[in-house]
């Protein structure tokens, strides 16, 4: 029963790093997507990380990727760009490979 209990142990503790690795790897993304649209926005240096970091908030404020895909759109139809949501989850998913791979480069 022991090594039952060590195995246990182990695939919970696996699990834990793996959600913690997906929730860094979340907010790497959402930055990299509020740099993406502060680029197309026009903005740069502390506009434009500011505006990334905005993204980040905007991820707690709703649950899953929708608040952050619709600050996006919305942010570019106010200022007259295309916003198309489509495009947006693509770049979204993107993302989400590049943040990964930042993160477990140390980066």
């Amino acid at each position: 029963m022991n090594e039952f209990t060590k195995r246990g142990e182990a695939f919970e503790s696996k699990f834990a790093h793996e959600e913690a690795l997906r929730f860094k790897a979340i907010a790497r993304r959402n930055k990299l997507l509020g740099l993406w649209a502060a680029q197309r926005l026009g903005k740069a240096g502390a506009d434009a990380e500011a505006y990334a970091r905005a993204m980040v908030i905007a991820s707690f404020e709703e649950p899953g990727d929708e608040g952050v895909i619709r600050k996006v759109a919305s942010d570019l139809h106010a200022a007259k760009l295309p916003s198309d949501e489509r495009q947006i989850r693509r770049v979204l998913e993107d993302l989400m490979s590049r943040a990964f791979d930042e993160i477990k480069a140390g980066l």
